[in-house]
């Protein structure tokens, strides 16, 4: 009763396979599948180009699409009134150092090569990630100013244009004078301490040339300039930075300290850092990195090596996004081994979720939201600040240097007449 009956299967296989000849024969079946496929085929393919050219379709997106020399850039600000600073705090003693902090790069483009100052979303992302991500740790050492500045764009740093070099010029223009009011506040006498981060860390280095290295009272005063995720190459320790070495060791001081870190697996990143970046040539201009030779000092050893810091010995990354300055966030350690090599700090990807990289368009150009090394550098800066003030007050009890020595000319003698001779 349950059987089926062989003709009747014999019959429905009759009947596929007739459909199935039939759709075959008919051309115009084999035409419209033949396009669906097509279709999907491209559709695949074109999803597949997408994401692989994220990047520099993002890139093009952000354009502005206007010649850098017949833009007409934002207002700038006057840096002695006080809201031309995200941070300008007041000393607690005569002796208190005074932090110069440069923020990264948060303002994409799209309409503008230098950011409008009060682009809304740029100056948050300064105030709730890079602040209390990046300046904070130097901010424990001394009272923190961190200028508003026409920040270039994200897309002047994805591209080498000559339009895209000018903008970045142009930003440092406004940290000159920024830096200049700086040291109005600040006076002659208190330690510095100069900090960048990304964009901030190229204009940290051209402070550190155009600036402090031909001015001895202010090399002399500085503690250390940290120049992070900005090639520094070393060309210019032979040259215009000779009188501001490398930080070779954790106790040095007048010094500088940079790196710029990489996984090993980060290809694309590690080019850009290695090649495709622009750094100050000797002369005040700008040229590619590659082949320069690059610095880099290790956070977590705070010496210029090629050894390997393993996670052990990392004191702590912190994701302080939205905190408040004055907060001290709890480390988060044992995170990450360093290594310097050509020039590059190699990481390992960090265990903890906090402390890994977004997948955000142009990840590569941008500084992440969180600090890796936040307890590193906080504590890297607060040992060579009382280095330098122990030196300084020191220095104070020597006598005051001899002034140039006079040149007396020698006068005729005239001998005295004997009054016996009158």
């Amino acid at each position: 009763m349950g059987r089926q009956s062989p003709r009747r299967t014999t019959c429905r296989r009759m009947s596929k396979q007739g459909l199935k000849s039939q759709m075959l024969a008919n051309p115009i079946t084999i035409a419209r599948w033949m396009i669906v496929t097509g279709i999907a085929g491209l559709l695949v393919i074109a999803a597949l180009a997408s994401w692989f050219l994220r990047d520099q379709i993002y890139q093009t997106f952000q354009d502005p699409g206007e010649p850098f020399q017949t833009y007409a850039p934002p207002d700038g600000v006057d840096y002695a009134q006080a809201d031309a600073w995200y941070a300008a705090h007041e000393f607690a003693d005569p002796d208190e150092p005074a932090v110069f902090f440069i923020h990264p790069t948060t303002y994409s483009g799209g309409s503008n090569w230098n950011a409008d100052l009060g682009k809304e979303s740029a100056n948050r992302a300064v105030t709730e990630v890079a602040l209390p991500n990046y300046a904070a740790p130097f901010a424990r050492s001394g009272a923190l100013f961190a200028p508003r500045y026409r920040q270039a764009a994200l897309y002047a740093f994805m591209n080498n244009r000559e339009d895209s070099v000018q903008a970045r010029l142009f930003a440092y223009q406004d940290i000159e004078r920024a830096f200049a009011q700086f040291l109005i506040e600040t006076g002659d006498a208190r330690p510095i301490i100069l900090a960048g981060v990304g964009q901030g860390g190229f204009h940290a280095l051209g402070l550190l040339l155009n600036q402090i290295a031909e001015a001895p009272d202010l090399h002399n005063r500085l503690v250390a300039a940290y120049v992070i995720d900005s090639p520094v190459p070393l060309d210019l320790f032979a040259g215009p930075l000779a009188p501001i070495p490398p930080c070779e060791t954790a106790e040095d001081v007048r010094c500088v300290h940079a790196y710029s870190h990489a996984r090993p697996d980060e290809a694309d990143r590690i080019r850009i850092l290695t090649e495709r970046t622009m750094s100050w040539r000797p002369n005040g201009d700008l040229s590619f990195v590659e082949g320069r030779g690059l610095l880099c000092v290790n956070p977590v050893l705070g010496a210029r090596t090629s050894e390997y810091a393993s996670a052990r010995q990392h004191r702590g990354g912190v994701a302080a996004e939205g905190l408040p300055l004055d907060t001290t966030p709890a480390p988060i350690p044992g995170q990450t081994g360093a290594q310097c090599a050509d020039g590059v700090l190699f990481i390992e990807e960090p265990r903890h979720r906090d402390l890994q990289r977004p997948h955000r368009l142009a990840e590569d150009f941008r500084e992440p939201p969180f600090n890796l090394f936040y307890e590193d550098l906080r504590l890297d800066v607060a040992q060579r600040t009382f280095a330098l003030t122990s030196i300084l007050q020191e220095e104070r009890r020597w006598a005051p240097p001899l002034g140039p020595v006079e040149e007396i000319e020698e006068a005729p003698v005239v001998p005295i007449p004997d009054r016996r001779d009158f």
